[in-house]
């Protein structure tokens, strides 16, 4: 059996190198897959679980009236694994003797589409010693799905273009909507005007005069021939960037001879001309490969297919449900879900989007100008958006090597009262809103209902903010002692990791967090090159208090934003009490590092290199010390070293032992004074201008060779070596 497999595998290696000879590529990949599965299968049956007290068993061909004792239907067809995650749960639960040892629920793989979240209550817990786990069955994926699949397609011709069409009786009788969907595990892409790039607003009729930023507006002026008033564009939504968020603002009317699109919605913040923005989901944008758009009134879905796209045979998938799974405790009466665990589970299919009929689909212009139009987002981070796995009340529990993937809400939220969790080696991507959140906005004033002490370690965080385009990789809000470690986050349009939501420095929860050997990049400018599109934005994000947190042995680089700030590292309102150390951080449109106010932070011994227009920003004096900036090396090529604002004394910012260099020579001033004047003032008086010698800068190599005047500073190397995934499964 081995040697025919063996020979399976060298033909169809032999396929895909010399794929001319009249057999397919996809043939040659069956063939190869099939060679892995079999292998697959072979590794599977050995590793093969054994039924047994405390052991049950799921299956895509399974049965709920079945005892679900085992890994596969009898031959008689009389008993087998359960159907569905619910019924474990439930048997589980009802079942006393079922929890006298350890239970592991083995999944098998497959497609578990849901009709509703599987909901977990406290009376579905575990123990410290008889901890409850669902698992992939060994070798398997299997896929929690909040999603449907589509089918029925047919070859149409819609205003000249050849495209497919399936048929959806739920959507015409307005039972079912959706805005995202997946052909063959690819996200495919709303109908969309530009194809690529984006627009830009001309200007805004509506802005008052005082100049009140946070009042938004229902419409704005376009340039010509930008938009058009197709007969579906009051189907359509468009997008805006203004700031740091996005605002979603559904079209009531274009109005080509004013060059006006009104909205039933308001913009988050004061629009502003330049403002980016694009248009999606009206039929008349649907002329890419790639595209969709869904009829709500006549329930017909139009897709048109990408090279090799065969629709009698795609796998295709529309969200249904906005949650897949919820931790349902409650912490304010004590009554908590603990010690369960996931292993190896996909969840995947979600869409959360505004509720209360954010856009209705009727025809929406004689009732503009709305009399009060909601707010078409958030004002910052997304916030408001859910987890597709959600909890409360959930506490010491594991989610190791799990998939969140193919979402239209934020990946996992921890949220109140959520303690002592761990998320380790999972994969999070293809994000329409952010990875992780972790705890609330609220300042919950009871132990038991903080959200504290959770570890993210080891995942994979990745290509997310595509429908939120303001989501965060990780965000943290009022809770402590958290930690980041080994992360690899990168593929956002806005931060990377936020923590903290007190501004100013009243009452903060973000206190005693560690984020610690994590690699951040491609922030606001995606790997692709899509983007800046917002502003205001950083590798890292804080405000408020946060004593006892440390940011440390971190690898930061490639942030870009719009209009302003595109930081590597930057404290934000209140930022106070926090150390950052041994740190790199390069390429930054606004600079490495940034304080726009807080109090006694600490930033030591790190590198600072290549930001764009500056490297250091210190934006507003205050009465107290602001941070200490001592032993970094600051490398630059452009812009200036300083900016913002640098007035006062050393009880208000101190520098002391950096070491400074600018690449080409040039003028080095600090603010608006030269070393000598500046070490006048009581700043850096041990600090150099002098080059590094990093081993190679212009290829990232910031090691330090022996001599560097560095070590004359107490500056110590900074070993990134094991930054990131550990291991190999999520890199």
């Amino acid at each position: 059996m081995n040697a025919h497999r063996q020979t399976l595998r060298n033909f169809a290696h032999r396929l895909l190198i010399v794929p001319a000879h009249g057999l397919s590529l996809a043939l040659a990949g069956w063939l190869l897959a099939g060679c892995s599965t079999a292998a697959q299968r072979g590794s599977t049956e050995a590793s093969a679980p054994k039924p047994g007290p405390g052991v049950f068993f799921v299956a895509p061909d399974g049965q709920n009236q079945w005892s679900g004792r085992l890994a596969a239907p009898n031959r008689a067809k009389t008993d087998g694994p359960f159907a569905t995650l619910a019924r474990a749960r439930e048997t589980v639960r009802r079942e006393p003797t079922a929890r006298a040892q350890p239970v592991t629920i083995w999944v098998r793989g497959g497609l578990y589409a849901l009709a509703e979240p599987v909901v977990f209550t406290p009376e579905d817990s575990g123990s410290a010693q008889r901890p409850i786990t669902f698992a992939a069955y060994p070798g398997e994926k299997p896929v929690l799905s909040g999603g449907r699949r589509i089918t029925g397609w047919k070859p149409v011709t819609v205003n000249g273009a050849p495209l497919w069409a399936a048929e959806i009786p739920e959507v015409r009788a307005g039972q079912w909507f959706f805005r995202q969907l997946w052909v063959n595990g690819a996200r495919r892409v709303r109908a969309r005007h530009p194809n690529q790039g984006y627009l830009s607003v001309e200007a805004i009729p509506d802005a008052k005069a005082d100049g009140n930023w946070a009042e938004g507006q229902t419409r704005f002026k376009f340039k010509a021939g930008d938009l058009q008033a197709w007969p579906t564009v009051n189907r359509a939504e468009v997008r805006v960037m203004n700031r740091w968020v996005e605002s979603h603002l559904p079209v009531v009317k274009v109005d080509e001879a004013e060059r006006l699109v009104m909205f039933s919605k308001r913009s988050v913040f004061k629009l502003e001309p330049g403002d980016l923005y694009y248009l999606e989901h009206a039929l008349e944008a649907l002329d890419t490969p790639g595209e969709w758009y869904l009829d709500r009134a006549k329930g017909m879905l139009y897709y048109m297919p990408l090279p090799g796209d065969d629709m009698t045979r795609a796998e295709v998938i529309a969200p249904v449900l906005a949650q897949v799974v919820r931790f349902e405790g409650q912490p304010e009466t004590g009554q908590f879900i603990d010690h369960l665990a996931f292993r190896g589970l996909t969840f995947a299919h979600t869409e959360w989007y505004f509720p209360g009929g954010f856009d209705s689909g009727k025809d929406k212009a004689e009732v503009w100008p709305p009399p009060k139009a909601e707010v078409g987002g958030f004002a910052q981070a997304a916030v408001g958006v859910p987890g597709a796995v959600r909890g409360e009340g959930l506490r010491h529990t594991t989610f190791d090597g799990c998939a969140f993937l193919h979402l239209g809400d934020y990946a996992l939220e921890l949220g109140r009262g959520c303690q002592n969790n761990r998320v380790s080696q999972c994969d999070l991507g293809d994000l329409g809103a952010g990875g992780i959140k972790l705890g609330e906005t609220a300042l919950r004033t009871t132990d038991a209902e903080v959200a504290r002490d959770n570890e993210i370690s080891d995942c994979h965080i990745h290509d997310g903010g595509l429908i939120f385009h303001s989501a965060i990789g990780v965000w943290i809000g009022q809770s402590p002692g958290n930690k980041l470690l080994h992360n690899h986050i990168h593929d956002f349009f806005y931060s990377g990791i936020s923590i903290g939501w007190t501004w100013g420095y009243g009452q903060a929860l973000a206190t005693n967090n560690t984020v610690e050997w994590n690699h951040i990049h491609h922030i606001g400018r995606r790997s692709n090159g899509d983007g800046p599109i917002l502003s205001d934005l950083g590798g890292i994000y804080t405000l408020g208090r946060h004593t006892g947190t440390v940011v440390r042995n971190n690898l930061w680089h490639d942030f870009a934003a719009f209009r302003y700030g595109g930081w590597g590292i930057y404290f934000d309102e209140g930022t106070a009490g926090l150390l950052c150390e041994n740190n790199l951080v390069y390429r930054s449109t606004h600079g490495g590092f940034h304080q726009h106010y807080g109090r006694d932070n600490v930033v030591r011994n790190n590198i600072f290199a290549y930001a764009r227009d500056w490297q250091v920003q210190r934006t507003r004096a205050e009465a107290h010390r602001s941070f200490t900036f001592e032993q970094n090396i600051v490398l630059w090529n452009k812009g200036k070293l300083l900016d913002g604002n640098f007035s006062g004394t050393t009880e208000n910012y101190a520098f002391d032992s950096n070491l400074y260099w600018r690449e080409g020579g040039g003028e080095v001033r600090f603010d608006k004074w030269p070393l000598d004047q500046w070490q006048q003032r009581g700043q850096d008086t041990n600090g150099l201008i002098a080059d590094p010698l990093f081993a190679n800068p212009a290829q990232d190599d910031f090691t330090l060779k022996p001599g560097s005047p560095a070590f004359t500073l107490g500056i110590k190397p900074i070993n990134l070596k094991g930054v990131g995934v550990r291991g190999t499964a999520t890199k």
